[in-house]
């Protein structure tokens, strides 16, 4: 496999930044907004974005991590023992902005299955999505509200998103076959 960088460090700090600026510009603020990062890789950008969040705004934010390994249609099909990990959601999320933050939107299927985890947890007002990269080629009607890079890809491509908190080190790459 060939791997070809498409996010640098640097890259990736400037679209969190400029992500969350929108978030607050959509929002007029962040009053009413919990972030929920699906793990595994959303939930590491969902503490950035806060932490931008906080700056910007000087409040504080709430921040909870979704496990979508039960609400996935593809448990069957994987033939794999899941590894389910607990979710935490601080607060009630009714009547809130939710803003679901995951690393790829792809085909829409886990962001799905966290529409489904969510509603789980409470009757939020709306709810957002914000991903680092959108790759295209979706199954269901679910686009992203904020998007770090658009980064068209052939189906036999691979994107990996690669954070300090779980790699230790923060780039996006695409892998060919």
């Amino acid at each position: 496999m060939t791997e070809r960088v498409i996010l640098t460090g640097q890259d990736l700090r400037r679209a969190l930044a400029r992500i969350a600026h929108e978030i607050v510009e959509r929002n007029h603020g962040t009053s009413r907004l919990v972030l929920i990062g699906i793990r595994t890789r959303g939930a590491p950008l969902a503490r950035r974005l806060v932490a931008t969040l906080q700056d910007l705004e000087k409040a504080t934010v709430p921040l909870g991590e979704l496990d979508i390994t039960l609400y996935r249609d593809d448990l069957a099909r994987r033939r794999l023992q899941p590894r389910i990990g607990p979710s935490d959601v601080p607060v009630s999320l009714d009547d809130r902005t939710v803003i679901l933050v995951d690393d790829v939107i792809f085909t829409g299927r886990s962001v799905r299955a966290a529409l489904d985890a969510v509603m789980d947890f409470g009757r939020p007002s709306n709810v957002q999505l914000a991903v680092l990269v959108d790759r295209g080629h979706r199954e269901l009607p679910i686009r992203a509200d904020y998007v770090g890079k658009n980064v068209p890809t052939a189906l036999d491509e691979e994107v990996r998103v690669r954070l300090e908190e779980i790699d230790g080190l923060d780039e996006v790459v695409i892998r060919r076959p």
